[in-house]
């Protein structure tokens, strides 16, 4: 797992360097990954434009940054990610926004999943390659401590509920999740991200 993890954050990206990368393909109409498609272009484009508002607007409260800047040990939180995956979008400036609070306490570094299938592969969700996924490294012994993702619990069990009610993720379900990530402000992402590192910490000492 160390080599994997070693390997990957040699090709990593940093929040900005990933935010030009997806940018930068959108102008030629690409998406990041394998696939190509207008449909993931299309994601593409709305996750940019999301993120650019998120960016703008989303807030960590003063207790939950002094919780971050508390943190005894440093950390580096090794993200996988597409620019297609609205949940990605919606998730990736709160870890940015946690990482900035942190003062220094938290560095992150993104990578692409099609890129990274053997990393990808030690970090699946129920089989599948879900995705964002933030795993929690050690800075000073590179170990994976923990990983998180790829939704936080109210967008799990919301998607859940609408699967055995309809059977299957339509676009329905989508819009619903687009919204309970709007009404939440990223708020539910910061708890458990928080208390997992606060977790964490204490076990370090």
């Amino acid at each position: 797992m160390k080599k994997s993890i070693a390997t990957a954050l040699f090709h990593s990206h940093s929040y900005f360097e990933y935010r030009k990368l997806v940018s930068d393909l959108l102008k030629d109409d690409k998406s990041t990954g394998n696939e190509q498609s207008p449909a993931l272009t299309n994601y593409s484009h709305l996750n940019d434009t999301r993120m650019n508002r998120l960016d703008k607007t989303l807030k960590v409260p003063q207790e939950s940054a002094q919780k971050l800047e508390s943190l005894n040990n440093e950390y580096i939180w090794l993200v996988i990610s597409e620019g297609w995956c609205g949940d990605a979008a919606q998730l990736l400036p709160v870890f940015d926004k946690l990482v900035a609070a942190s003062k220094g306490k938290i560095e992150m570094r993104i990578v692409l999943r099609d890129e990274n299938e053997e990393l990808m592969n030690l970090f699946l969700t129920n089989k599948g390659k879900a995705i964002p996924k933030l795993i929690v490294i050690n800075k000073e012994t590179g170990g994976a401590l923990a990983h998180w993702g790829p939704r936080p619990k109210g967008a799990i069990d919301l998607i859940e509920n609408y699967k055995k009610e309809h059977g299957a993720i339509d676009d329905t379900a989508k819009a619903d999740l687009q919204m309970w990530y709007l009404h939440d402000k990223g708020m539910s992402s910061q708890e458990e991200i928080i208390g997992m590192m606060l977790d964490l910490d204490k076990e370090l000492e």
